[in-house]
């Protein structure tokens, strides 16, 4: 298989796994071990999916990846692509990942063009290891809210200081966004919204939410409570959300951690009183980014069956779908 096929470059420099300098001293080898030894494994997914940006940096700039993520992840990240690669595999581990942060990278970046001024705010609930404070140049004129649990938060700042310390291997790092925010708050927790506007955050103000990997580890009811929250704020100003939603056949693995899902969010959201909803698979147009040529890879598979459909015809395995949905509202919209 390609790499015109499976989204993976074939070339020598990614037969071995080199590791930076920096996560070999002493200050961050003590927080990734207290990373390992006490989070939760919803706050360590943060780390998994740094260690996906950090190996599929051939289609997503993040300098901070390596870091965030750690040397275990990034090595078991590493052994399941180059698995996935000696096998021949039409999807290889992480393309998702690559592909969902992409897609929001861009869809980020449009909302802020359809503000016209570009003077907005970001909100990223449950923020994890997001570094886009960082790598985004969209956001230079935007206020960007980072939420998430306390421990998270400061073990990620403190790597990042680390990083903006070191000379040793990379650039100057810079902030890329108008400024930061870090807001030490769980959102399946009645307070966050309150926290959130007690740390600067503008009810007035035109906002992005970005739900990024993070609503199916919660419950219907925490779920519902959050998506509310949002969709109220576009009864004050033009209010942009962006989510990845899971169906029902994704939550219902043996082995699944997840909870909430909506086989139909397209039809969830304009009921919560957003106005526009657009929704895309993985492998379509806007979500393709060059990585999903093969026709025959899973996601295109998938792309080609009805969304109603449960389990698939061919081998009667689950239909696993990650639906990529941008919704948005504002006070004076008509509801179609």
């Amino acid at each position: 298989m390609s790499e015109h096929e499976n989204g993976f470059p074939d070339n020598p420099q990614w037969q071995e796994l080199k590791l930076p300098q920096l996560l070999f001293t002493d200050t961050v080898r003590e927080l990734h071990s207290t990373i390992d030894n006490e989070w939760n494994p919803l706050q360590r997914s943060a780390c998994q999916t740094a260690a996906g940006r950090a190996l599929w940096k051939h289609v997503v700039n993040d300098p901070l990846a390596d870091l965030l993520a750690g040397e275990a992840y990034l090595k078991t990240v590493y052994e399941k692509i180059k698995k996935d690669r000696l096998n021949n595999a039409r999807e290889i581990s992480g393309v998702i990942l690559a592909i969902r942060t992409l897609w929001f990278d861009s869809q980020i970046e449009a909302a802020l063009n359809s503000f016209n001024d570009r003077e907005a705010q970001v909100v990223l609930l449950g923020a994890g290891m997001d570094t886009r404070a960082y790598r985004l140049g969209c956001l230079k004129d935007s206020d960007v809210f980072e939420v998430d649990f306390p421990e998270v938060l400061q073990v990620k700042a403190t790597l990042i200081q680390a990083a903006m310390e070191s000379r040793d291997e990379q650039p100057l790092l810079k902030r890329t966004a108008k400024s930061l925010t870090r807001v030490a708050a769980d959102i399946r927790e009645n307070d966050w919204l309150e926290k959130l506007q007690i740390s600067g955050f503008k009810p007035e103000k035109k906002t992005v939410w970005v739900l990024e990997g993070i609503i199916y580890y919660l419950s219907h009811t925490q779920a519902m409570q959050v998506l509310k929250i949002i969709a109220d704020k576009r009864t004050l100003v033009h209010t942009v959300l962006l989510a990845d939603f899971m169906n029902k056949s994704s939550t219902s693995l043996s082995n699944s951690t997840f909870i909430f899902y909506s086989d139909w969010p397209d039809h969830l959201l304009p009921s919560l009183g957003f106005s526009h909803v657009k929704l895309s698979q993985i492998g379509d147009p806007d979500a393709h980014f060059g990585l999903m040529h093969d026709p025959l890879n899973l996601f295109n598979k998938l792309r080609s069956l009805p969304r109603s459909i449960q389990t698939h015809p061919d081998d009667g395995t689950p239909c696993c779908r990650l639906y990529l949905v941008q919704a948005s509202g504002s006070p004076n919209q008509t509801i179609p």
